[in-house]
């Protein structure tokens, strides 16, 4: 079948088999702590598996998969994670391949979209990390991970269906008025949306991720937390003259209790560490 008109069930079908793609940076990375001994162990891994979106997904499904039937609680630190199923199994049942790069070698442009988003994906949740220790929240984790996959589906769509996700890129480039759930629509039968609200479900990805996507749950603090994070990470990819950024500044003043100014300054003074 083409493709590119493969429905939404029939996408939502060949993922839940495929072999989920890593960026060659994690592969390589987590090659290196293999080597050394005394960098084998959960704290040193955890950073390397969180700066790649798709690698943390594969380990959150893995793990969703495999839940002991005495877990009665959301498991969102990959730190812990990686220390209840040990770094052995990590390596065996997780591995780190296939590779975007290779998978994207004939595809340069989709291949140079897929950084931009996951650069994009790591600034979203350092951003809600940082705003979660602010806000003193028991589980900075859950906004962290939440930020860094919620595009987790457009991702694996431009691994693999790249020539339609380039398209929708190419449309809304050229007419920025436009809304980007119509064109996906009209582009894939389907938005993006649709797609990573039924991911997450099918993945048992961590519930914040499907409550981001109703608006029943819009105003809800942790909600609204993690979506201004994606929001401010989004226009800041455009630069700081950005038309979105003052109402980006002016809703997160309202979140953290301070002023839009002070966000403002914050933001600028405080360039987002390489590790992200």
């Amino acid at each position: 079948m083409d493709e590119q008109r493969k429905t939404m069930r029939e996408w939502l079908a060949f993922l839940k088999t495929a072999s989920v793609p890593v960026l060659d940076e994690t592969a390589q990375a987590l090659a290196r702590l293999r080597a050394d001994d005394a960098l084998l162990d959960p704290r040193h891994i955890a950073p390397v598996v969180m700066r790649d979106p798709l690698m943390t997904a594969k380990l959150l499904r893995y793990m969703q998969t495999h839940k002991h039937l005495s877990q009665r609680y959301e498991l969102i630190d990959v730190k812990q994670m990686l220390l209840m199923i040990g770094v052995e199994t990590f390596y065996r049942e997780v591995p780190a391949s296939p590779i975007v790069e290779e998978i994207l070698h004939d595809e340069p442009q989709a291949l140079e979209r897929f950084l931009q988003v996951v650069k994009r994906a790591r600034h979203a949740a350092y951003f809600a990390y940082d705003w979660a220790i602010q806000l003193r929240q028991t589980h900075p984790e859950e906004a962290q991970i939440a930020a860094l996959l919620t595009h987790v589906s457009e991702l694996l769509l431009l691994c693999f269906n790249p020539a339609p996700m380039l398209e929708i890129r190419r449309q809304m480039l050229a007419n920025p008025a436009l809304r980007s759930d119509r064109v996906q629509s009209h582009v894939l039968g389907f938005s993006g949306r649709e797609i990573q609200r039924e991911l997450v479900m099918d993945w048992h990805l961590p519930e914040l991720l499907v409550y981001l996507l109703d608006p029943a749950h819009a105003q809800a603090e942790r909600v609204r937390h993690v979506r201004l994070a994606v929001n401010l990470a989004r226009h800041a990819a455009n630069g700081w003259q950005d038309a979105g950024l003052p109402q980006d500044y002016r809703e997160i003043a309202s979140l953290l209790h301070t002023e839009p100014r002070k966000v403002k300054d914050w933001i600028h003074g405080r360039p987002i560490p390489e590790a992200w």
